[in-house]
């Protein structure tokens, strides 16, 4: 055991502790005042061999006999600054202010070729500097005169324009220069190869002379985009084989947005070529810059070489797409693009590097993903079309199919849709068929795993999904062939789901990556599942246009859920099918109290019938996990029904009432007690005072005390039997029936017995909690008598509150923020306290 002092023998150990930390403490103090002594100059000088101090620290360093204060004889003495630097940049400053000084006061006075000549001579002494400055190992004065001879070439460029050439066309001159400038530098840069600055200079005026050059002799566009596509390929070729960051970084600059700019130019020709002559050009453009960047991706690193590889994919796609486009109707565009993105998928039988081959696969995958970006928003027209009929239900069935779903989609330009949907579909269908094979196949490239497969799966069943529904409405089929068709759909799918739900639950072949005849997957249930109930939703929705189709549908749907929640044995899916099937027998219930021709209030006791019958399936079910989804749905349906019924106060209270009692009977059952058996008892109450108010009852304790006084009596006996019971279950469901309704009518009461008698009430039941340590009688009499009292002394409140300045109250807001956060710590603890001291009553 672990032994624990008496209070004084304790008391006396921490002041013994205390003192020997504060006897160390004094001694660290005083250590540390040494050391700051021993460290600080002193002011007159000492002989070399002389000691600073008597006595050097011991274990920091300094060897036996070396003297305190020449440092420890591992450190090396720091490099002084060069006065040399110094000088430099001294003279650099005064260089530069007074060429300012000369720019400012005499420059206005020379001509432009005296400007010039001074200019040159300027530029020739900057460019020479640096060669002298490297001898010197001066690097960074070197590199910031090579800056400045860099602007001083610009300015060389532009007197010479204004000199020799004043009449030339700007942009040629400009390309003409760039060239020069370039060349220059260049020659610069390789033969002052220490210099950082030239060489990536020399890269950026490299962009400009082709463009610029094509500009200016108004060239077209494929010709710019020629012009912009050799420019990339330099850039490829200097960011591949050229020497430093600095030139790599800039010319792999100018390769993006050279190579950007002519392929958006490429691809704008394409696309607007007026047959497939016309798009020729552009295609040639687009195939050698596809050609360009797989040869780059071939020789680049891994994450280089994918990006090529896709930029090749897609510049290939874009021209032979773009001839074929030419040669179709505008309806047809999007498939033919979209074929020749899945002829890329055929990279994996071509001997590529492994990055680059990715690359290209990506590339068909952006191709497959535009393609159904472009086809997926009719499919949503389709599923979420319906919703309109939700404002005139049982208006009348229309003829066709887009008559239900709006005049929001253009139709007849989505005629192509489907079959984009289809290809996919069937590409996705295949790939999970034949994936062993599929695998073999692309294993030089890339190595997919079991979840892909799923992916795909599900894929091509929602594809599929989407192609029927869109087909549909393009063909516009009759308004009842469409509720048949989408039904059927939700039973295919809800077919699927249960069926590999069924054989992952059995344990044989459940692995995804399984062959054909085992399991279909966790991806695939879930997406049939996921694809049946917004089917359903849809179809429903489709259905309001006619009351009888809707009987049929919302019964067919209702009849579905159930039977496949009945057939599956995987318990998540289990679950969500009997929800959804609960959903729809509600839904079916709303519409048999719409053909009755009943208010909602009226409809809302029939709405019940379902809660009822999910109490009873519940009470069969018990344990079993999908007993509490059934039942919670069950309770919305509950829930809706008392909202329909809130306009009118006695069938609220009939509604309150039945649900009270759907309530104890799931409290029958020991698992669903400690809910329902309060909730039930809410119910009944919340029903009996609606009941009252419907009837105008203004003295309501005379219906609460028959009930408070009994009540209290079993809860005194209850403790009696049980002192460990609870106040709150002994006393609580008595006190509140008289507390809560008094105080509810007393807030409204304009006459001062009732409060007052409140009032005295509370604060008896208070001290009585507080004497007897019952937490329910303490709290629930403190919180009424604090709102009674509240409510008596609000009128004064307001008065005093009217009557004092406007700037007190929020005066005396912030200075009791100030003293409670000054003495939040105290409150904290009192907070705990008093926590601590209800958490110990009954």
């Amino acid at each position: 055991m672990e032994h624990v002092p008496p209070p004084a023998e304790e008391l006396a150990l921490l002041d013994r502790e205390l003192a020997q930390l504060d006897a160390r403490r004094a001694h660290l103090l005083t250590r540390r005042a040494w050391l700051v002594g021993a460290l600080q100059p002193q002011p007159q000088p000492q002989a070399p061999n002389t000691p600073r101090w008597s006595t050097p620290p011991v274990g920091h360093g300094w060897a036996p006999g070396q003297p305190w204060g020449s440092g420890p004889r591992t450190a090396k003495p720091s490099a002084p600054r060069s006065a040399q630097n110094v000088l430099l940049t001294l003279g650099g400053l005064l260089l530069t202010v007074a060429a300012v000084a000369f720019t400012l006061v005499s420059w206005g006075s020379m001509g432009i070729g005296g400007r010039s000549a001074v200019l040159a001579l300027v530029t020739l002494a900057a460019l020479a500097a640096p060669a002298v400055l490297l001898r010197r190992k001066l690097a960074a004065t070197a590199e910031a005169l090579a800056a400045l001879a860099l602007v001083l070439t610009l300015l060389d460029v532009y007197a010479i324009h204004a000199v020799a050439a004043p009449d030339a066309d700007g942009l040629t001159f400009t390309a003409v220069a760039s060239a020069v400038l370039a060349a220059l530098w260049a020659a610069y840069g390789l033969a002052l190869g220490k210099l950082h600055l030239p060489l990536p200079a020399a890269v950026f005026f490299v962009q400009w002379p082709l463009l610029l050059g094509a500009w200016a002799a108004g060239a077209p566009a494929i010709v710019v985009g020629w012009a912009l596509l050799v420019t990339a390929v330099v850039d490829g070729a200097i960011a591949l084989w050229g020497k430093g960051l600095g030139v790599r970084v800039t010319a792999g600059t100018g390769l993006a947005v050279m190579g950007s700019a002519a392929l958006l130019v490429g691809l704008g020709e394409s696309l607007t070529a007026g047959g497939p002559l016309g798009a020729l050009l552009p295609g040639t453009l687009l195939l050698t810059a596809a050609v360009a960047a797989l040869a780059g991706a071939w020789r680049t690193p891994d994450g280089y070489a994918q990006v090529g590889g896709a930029v090749a994919g897609l510049a290939a796609v874009a021209a032979v797409g773009g001839a074929l486009r030419a040669a179709v109707p505008g309806t047809w565009q999007v498939p033919v693009y979209l074929l020749c993105g899945l002829a890329l998928l055929f990279v994996v039988r071509v001997r590529l590097p492994r990055s680059a081959g990715r690359g290209v696969l990506l590339a068909a995958g952006a191709v497959v993903a535009g393609a159904l970006v472009w086809a997926l928003p009719p499919v949503a027209a389709v599923l979420l079309g319906p919703v309109q009929l939700v404002a005139e239900v049982w208006a009348g069935a229309p003829d066709g199919f887009r008559g239900a779903l709006g005049a929001s989609m253009p139709w007849s330009e989505m005629v192509a849709a489907p079959v984009v949907l289809a290809v996919v579909a069937g590409g996705l269908g295949a790939a999970f068929r034949w994936w062993t094979a599929l695998v073999r196949v692309a294993a030089p490239l890339i190595t997919p795993g079991a979840k892909v497969r799923g992916a795909a799966g599900a894929g091509a069943l929602g594809l599929g999904w989407g192609t029927l529904l869109l087909a549909a409405a393009t063909l516009d089929v009759p308004y009842p062939v469409a509720v048949a068709l989408e039904t059927v759909l939700v039973a295919g799918l809800l077919a699927v789901a249960v069926r590999g739900a069924d054989r992952g639950a059995g344990g044989a072949g459940s692995a995804e990556g399984a062959g054909p005849s085992g399991g279909i997957g966790a991806a695939v249930r879930v997406g049939a599942l996921v694809g049946a109930v917004g089917g359903a939703v849809s179809a429903g929705l489709l259905s309001l246009a006619s009351e009888a189709a809707t009987y049929a549908v919302f019964g067919a749907l209702a009849l579905l859920f159930t039977g496949a929640a009945l057939r599956t044995r995987a318990v998540v899916e289990q679950a969500v099918l009997a929800v959804a099937a609960v959903v729809w027998g509600t839904a079916l219930t709303g519409c048999a109290a719409r053909s009755l021709g009943l208010a909602p209030h009226e409809a809302a006791p029939l709405l019940l019938v379902v809660p009822a019958v999910t109490v009873g399936l519940g009470a069969r079910l018990r344990r079993h996990p999908v007993a509490l989804p059934v039942e919670l749905t069950g309770a919305l349906g509950g829930l809706l029904a008392v909202g329909l019924a809130v306009g009118r106060a006695p069938f609220l209270a009939l509604v309150l009432a039945l649900c009270g009692v759907l309530a104890a009977g799931a409290a029958v059952r020991p698992e669903r007690r400690p809910v329902a058996g309060y909730l039930a008892a809410v119910l009944f109450v919340a029903a009996t005072w609606v009941r009252l108010a419907a009837s105008e009852v203004s003295v309501p304790e005379a219906y609460t005390l028959p009930v408070t006084v009994p009540a209290l009596v079993v809860g005194v006996l209850r403790r009696r039997k049980d002192p460990g019971a609870s106040s709150w279950t002994a006393y609580g469901p008595g006190l509140a029936a008289t507390l809560l309704p008094s105080l509810a009518v007393a807030w409204t009461d304009p006459d001062w017995l009732r409060p007052l008698l409140l009032g005295v009430a509370a604060l008896v039941i208070t001290l009585l909690g507080a004497k007897y340590r019952l937490q329910a009688l303490l709290l629930l009499g403190g919180a009424v008598l604090a709102l009674d009292t509240l409510h008596e002394l609000a009128p004064y409140v307001v008065q005093v509150a009217g009557a004092l300045p406007r700037w007190l109250p929020p005066a005396l807001a912030g200075l009791l923020l100030l003293a409670v956060g000054a003495t939040y710590e105290q409150r904290l603890r009192e907070a705990r306290r008093l926590k601590d001291v209800l958490g110990r009553m009954r």
